[in-house]
């Protein structure tokens, strides 16, 4: 269980962008695997990975967001996603890789997680950072969530 101390800022928006490195990271190494545990050790960690930060986000970042700008497009937005990717989860968590149905979900999936983390980067911490939003205390609250979720 990681604590205060191992995280190098507690800024929420570096927290929320260092998991989408880890998951493209992970996506990376899934494109490049050559065997069938090896994938689904991968799709595991993924899954973890993609499931944590939604709910991350969900309980914590886009409530604040959607109060301190009187979002009503980015966050409903974002939340669809989260319910399609949560799907497509669900789709392939546990599941034995059997061939190019499997690769293509997990393709999909790194498609719509990029096209998602696209969105986030260049439209909503733009205008969080521009906001009265408090992401350091924003990133400590992230911080407590995950190592309730691990």
């Amino acid at each position: 269980m990681q604590t205060l101390s191992d995280y190098k800022h507690n800024n929420a928006i570096a927290l929320l962008e260092a998991d989408h490195q880890v998951v493209n990271a992970l996506f990376k190494k899934f494109e490049n695997a050559t065997n069938n545990l090896e994938k689904k050790e991968l799709v595991s960690k993924i899954c973890k990975e993609l499931t944590i930060h939604a709910q991350v986000e969900e309980d914590v970042f886009y409530p604040q967001f959607k109060m301190a700008l009187n979002d009503t497009e980015l966050i409903p937005e974002a939340t669809v996603e989260h319910n399609t990717l949560k799907d497509l989860i669900a789709q392939v968590e546990g599941v034995e890789p059997d061939g190019e149905m499997y690769d293509a979900k997990i393709k999909v999936m790194c498609e719509y997680v990029k096209h998602h983390v696209k969105e986030e980067e260049s439209e909503m911490f733009p205008k969080a950072k521009k906001s009265t939003m408090d992401l350091e205390k924003i990133g400590v609250e992230i911080i407590a969530r995950k190592a309730e979720l691990q």
